[in-house]
């Protein structure tokens, strides 16, 4: 592990990588449950440093741990398992009360029950509320929904984006899930073999054509809106991204709210002129900035800049061609609205 970085104090940091890349090594280094050389400091606290022999033992670190496995008590109830993660901090220092991880985790109506009453995503969940109990200053997260089924991992995602809505306690995330990026991430440091590829904001790492990201099969960019108008007859939203807009297929949304959204680069096909009377509703001015072949032979990958924006769009070799494709060359971007992930 040769790692050096400064990270935000706030919002989702996602360590993304595949197997073997150091993720989980990283996270444990972070927890004290593995010792490495170097040094570390959280929110100006000295947590570890070799070189004057400081090592902040794990108890001591004010932080909070979610593992793949929610590892309750059998033998206790979610509310006194709840209540077990709370005897950490005395009570003037708590910062997050029982009644408040409770609502945001959902899982009020499991307080009485035991473990072996509970399906994965609801352990998960009582194990996250449990950690947030601690009343952290950093939240660790080893793959949360690895165990999981898409089903129940669909269940948990939501409560995951309250965490990072309601909460500002920063959270150190680990993933090799593309989708757990976009619907979580705001910084993204991408590792292989022990080694930082790349950090950075998540909108600017997606759509870096140098990155393994960009030439993944679900490949796109995450963008942040503003929800500027909501048709109901239609069911679709405007939303303000940068100096463009984009409606999408959506329920409504209150008009000024935020709201994440991916563009995948296979759902984005190119045209030279503005066409009429498309069904395709998002029609975007855009820049080509960059190409690079995709792992598919008969495919490319388009860098575009939507008026400051970034997105990829992903084309065969004979669209570029017959589109005469070159860096600096202006044209129209569609994006289905029903192809935009909310």
């Amino acid at each position: 592990l040769d790692v050096d970085l400064q990270l935000p104090g706030r919002g989702v940091t996602e360590l993304f990588g595949y197997s073997g890349s150091g993720k989980t090594t990283l996270l444990r280094c972070v927890a004290g449950l593995e010792r490495g050389v170097g040094r570390l400091r959280v929110n100006g606290e000295l947590w570890q440093d070799s070189a004057s022999q400081v090592f902040l033992p794990t108890h001591q670190r004010a932080l909070g741990y979610v593992f793949q496995e929610a590892s309750l008590f059998a033998h206790l109830s979610v509310r006194r398992n709840l209540e077990y993660g709370m005897k950490r901090i005395a009570a003037g220092e708590r910062r997050v009360q029982l009644e408040q991880a409770v609502a945001l985790l959902g899982i009020e109506h499991l307080l009485e029950r035991r473990p072996d009453k509970l399906s994965g995503g609801e352990r998960q969940r009582v194990g996250i509320a449990r950690a947030l109990l601690t009343s952290p200053k950093l939240l660790l997260m080893d793959e949360p929904l690895a165990a999981l089924d898409h089903k129940r991992k669909s269940e948990i995602l939501p409560y995951l984006e309250r965490l990072h809505d309601e909460l500002d306690i920063p959270i150190l995330y680990v993933s090799h899930a593309a989708d757990e990026v976009a619907r979580l991430a705001d910084h993204l440091v991408l590792l292989e073999e022990g080694r930082v590829l790349a950090s950075g904001p998540v909108g600017e790492l997606l759509a870096r054509l140098d990155l393994p990201l960009a030439h993944s099969e679900d490949a796109g960019v995450v963008l942040q809106g503003e929800v500027s108008a909501y048709d109901a007859d239609y069911q679709l939203l405007s939303l303000n991204v940068g100096a463009s807009q984009l409606r999408v297929a959506h329920g409504a949304s209150a008009i000024g709210s935020s709201m994440r959204i991916k563009v995948q680069a296979r759902d984005v096909s190119l045209t030279l002129e503005q066409p009429q009377r498309s069904s395709i509703l998002n029609l975007l001015p855009v820049t080509v900035t960059g190409e690079t072949p995709a792992e598919h032979g008969a495919h490319v990958l388009v860098r575009l800049d939507m008026q400051g924006t970034p997105m990829l769009a992903r084309i065969t070799r004979y669209s570029r061609d017959q589109l005469g494709l070159q860096v600096g060359q202006r044209l129209w971007a569609q994006v289905k609205s029903v192809a935009v992930l909310a």
